[in-house]
């Protein structure tokens, strides 16, 4: 079954931000670490998941994952430091 979840990927502390929407966290976020997807995570090297939001259903995700995604930078910064104020990456929390 399915779970749906938005997240954000950075670099390093302060760095790049990405945020995405899943339906599997743990191998999405592997094939962010695993650079097998191309594109902008592989570019700027975001392995570090330091947010994530476990969602009810996937339209739910997909509009809270829009919703993030207008946040100005600072806004997305006070989200990660809330819940995780270390920038830990958050990864072997749900392995």
């Amino acid at each position: 079954m399915k779970q749906p979840a938005i997240y954000i990927m950075t670099n390093k502390r302060n760095g790049t931000l990405y945020t995405g929407v899943t339906g599997n966290l743990i191998q999405r976020i592997w094939q962010h670490k695993n650079d097998v997807i191309q594109g902008f995570s592989k570019k700027y090297q975001t392995h570090n998941l330091v947010y994530f939001e476990m969602i009810e259903n996937f339209e739910s995700a997909i509009t809270r994952e829009k919703q993030i995604k207008k946040y100005s930078r600072k806004r997305k910064m006070e989200l990660i430091e809330k819940s995780n104020p270390y920038w830990k990456d958050l990864y072997g929390d749900i392995i």
